[in-house]
């Protein structure tokens, strides 16, 4: 019987796999900052109960260039677009302008998770600390 040498050179058995399983060691900014957003989101979620329950959340590179008149000059951290009968509500979060308000990962998960309560509580009409108590009534 002849013996196939195409990826068995050398006798030194069968090659590993091409790729190493997904770790998140192998997670980039990008995807450990969706993370983040997710785990945000799902802890205001009971909080929206049934009737902005199709709330969506979302990540964005850089806010829009020209902001509104009644926005901040400075880059806004997030933004609340208010839905219509046609589109559910949307909390956006801006990963550039809260990467560098951030010093470390637990100070960029602290922000992230304010943005979202901040616009969450806005779409409810009540105060962050409602959201959730560990949010600075201040922010």
């Amino acid at each position: 019987m002849e013996r196939r040498r195409g990826r068995e050179r050398h006798g030194r058995g069968v090659r590993g796999p091409l790729a190493w399983p997904p770790v998140p060691a192998m997670q980039t900014r990008r995807q450990r900052f969706d993370d983040l957003v997710l785990d945000a989101a799902e802890r205001v979620r009971p909080h929206l109960g049934t009737r902005y329950a199709e709330t969506e959340f979302a990540v964005e590179e850089v806010p829009p260039v020209d902001p509104a008149p009644w926005e901040e000059q400075a880059a806004p951290l997030g933004r609340l677009l208010r839905g219509t009968s046609a589109r559910p509500h949307r909390v956006v979060v801006y990963r550039r302008p809260v990467e560098l308000q951030a010093q470390d990962d637990q100070e960029l998960a602290d922000i992230v998770r304010e943005v979202v309560t901040e616009q969450v509580a806005a779409l409810l009409g009540v105060p962050p600390h409602e959201i959730d108590p560990t949010v600075d009534p201040e922010y």
